[in-house]
């Protein structure tokens, strides 16, 4: 029984200047969000219960080499950064897909956070499923062991309510934050990990992949609005048309008429009125 928690690593305090759009990380600053922690715990836990393994892994750079070690401290038996195409959710679940495969097999549970907090879409723990042809539940409070090599879940829904799921194996799971917290890590556990080595593994982009180049970056402008031109022949006419000084206001007027056809005719008869409409026009 192979259990994954795929990781996410951000940088809470990344910061992009306004004027040139260039993004600024701290290298030492990456750390999983609350959702992640989450799936971690959870994978932990599924690992001791059903007597198999949990993997950490994610995708990204050596700052993530801190939040992998800390998965190590917390109990993980191992870790993977795969370093490879993540820039969306299909990317992270290739490049997450291949690397555990080449590493350690086929997991039967991949545990995710439901949501990255850097402005993540919540779509990489479907493109996984799909890829690994797995049953998917997503943003569940609890999960636990089941009956008949299945998982129990328990789903928020709408309203305060709840729902019950019987999730079969294999099977990628996405947690909310607030179902559990990450286990605190013992002293030695938590020193060992700080001498331990992250193993790397690099995942090559599709062949023939697309690859999308930026060519520019600047605010967006909406097109200018047409205006018709006033028809004033003095200035004092021609500003006194744009602001519409004396023009009186349109009165709010509630149309009763029983009969649908009339009301329709009245409400093509306003838009006419005021120019929404060309004479005739439908």
């Amino acid at each position: 029984m192979l259990v994954a928690a795929a990781l996410r690593c951000f940088d809470p305090h990344t910061a992009v200047d306004p004027l040139t759009g260039v993004v600024r990380e701290d290298p030492h600053a990456g750390r999983a969000s609350e959702a992640d922690l989450a799936a971690l715990e959870h994978a932990l836990r599924l690992a001791e219960a059903l007597g198999g393994r949990c993997v950490a892994v994610t995708v990204g750079g050596a700052r993530a080499d801190g939040m992998l070690r800390e998965a190590l401290a917390a109990g993980a038996h191992a870790v993977l950064r795969a370093e490879g195409p993540g820039h969306d959710g299909a990317a992270t679940a290739r490049t997450l897909h291949r690397a555990l495969l080449a590493r350690h097999g086929a997991p039967d549970v991949v545990v995710c956070g439901d949501r990255s907090p850097d402005h993540g879409t919540g779509s990489t723990p479907a493109f996984l499923a799909a890829r690994l042809g797995a049953a998917q539940a997503l943003g569940l409070l609890e999960l636990s062991p089941g009956r008949q090599g299945t998982l129990h879940a328990v789903r928020r829904l709408d309203g305060g309510r709840r729902e019950r799921l019987r999730v079969p194996l294999p099977a990628v799971c996405s947690v909310e934050a607030g179902g559990v917290r990450l286990r605190r890590a013992a002293l030695p556990a938590v020193l060992a990990a700080r001498r331990a080595g992250v193993p790397v593994l690099a995942v090559a982009p599709p062949a023939g992949a697309q690859q999308v180049r930026t060519v520019a970056v600047r605010p967006y402008r909406p097109r200018p609005k047409e205006l018709p031109a006033v028809a004033g022949g003095t200035a004092r006419e021609r500003m006194l048309e744009l602001t519409g000084t004396f023009v009186p206001p349109a009165v709010a007027r509630v149309v009763r008429a029983e009969d649908p056809v009339l009301a329709v005719d009245e409400l093509l008869a306003f838009l006419r009125t005021h120019g929404y409409l060309k004479e005739g026009g439908r």
